[in-house]
């Protein structure tokens, strides 16, 4: 009973490595599906283009932002209280910390096109 039990272990621990070995985690096409090429992002991103590549209004606080937080460094990690203390609705206010984020994490970057508009 013991030696078929150690058989059984190995026939499962193969089984596994193989399993875990034959998932597509390196498909050729698997990027290209996520991101289509032909979006163009700014190469130098600061206050401005990070906030008119936002939109939705949020852009009308460049001159304020610019002459309070500076760098857009210092920006990524302002909290809600200093932006609401900047007098910036609260609307926007969730705007800019949500697009900070997924700045922050590579999810999300400005595109020229949207600075454009």
């Amino acid at each position: 009973m013991g030696m078929a039990w150690l058989q059984l272990q190995r026939i499962i621990s193969k089984g596994g490595a193989n399993l875990i070995s034959t998932l597509p985690h390196s498909t050729p096409y698997s990027s290209s599906r996520f991101f289509s090429k032909s979006s163009l992002y700014v190469v130098k991103v600061g206050i401005p283009e990070f906030l008119n590549g936002i939109g939705k209004g949020v852009e009308s606080h460049v001159p304020k932002l610019e002459s309070e937080i500076g760098d857009f460094q210092k920006l990524l990690v302002t909290r809600t209280l200093k932006l609401k203390k900047l007098g910036i609705p609260c609307k926007h206010r969730k705007l800019i910390l949500k697009y900070t984020h997924k700045y922050r994490l590579g999810l999300w970057r400005p595109r020229v096109e949207s600075i454009k508009a």
